[in-house]
């Protein structure tokens, strides 16, 4: 009878770490739940073959005083050893780009202009 109860107390643990985790999962911030409306609408990646990986999003923010641009920034992944992140903010109200490139300039800078830019960058090899 012991055996049998002690097997229950642990099926129950492992229950409850599994439900957390799945929980957990489900419910990760995005850049919709941050003061800004910030929206993405447009993203563009290198293909890789060599070096860094290099990512370009175009996002808009529909607050723009109350916008928190580097916590949305944060949320954009990043790799290690050269990788780019590049995150451009346009206002809603005004023309954006629904496409980017990868080389520089990513944009078309006299039709459209960016409120904010940021980028974020991995760590480098420690080698």
């Amino acid at each position: 009878m012991q055996k049998n109860k002690r097997m229950w107390w642990i099926a129950l643990g492992l229950i409850i770490i599994l439900g957390y985790g799945i929980w957990e999962a489900f419910n990760q911030p995005s850049i919709e739940d941050l003061p800004g409306d910030f929206k993405e609408v447009a993203f563009v990646r290198n293909e890789q073959n060599k070096g860094g990986i290099i990512r370009v999003y175009a996002v808009t923010v529909g607050d723009i005083p109350n916008a928190k641009y580097d916590a949305c920034a944060d949320l954009f992944p990043t790799n290690d050893f050269g990788s780019m992140t590049k995150i451009y903010f346009f206002d809603k109200n005004k023309p954006f780009p629904t496409t980017l490139q990868i080389d520089p300039p990513h944009y078309d800078g006299r039709q459209y202009d960016a409120v904010m830019i940021l980028k974020r960058t991995g760590k480098e090899d420690s080698k």
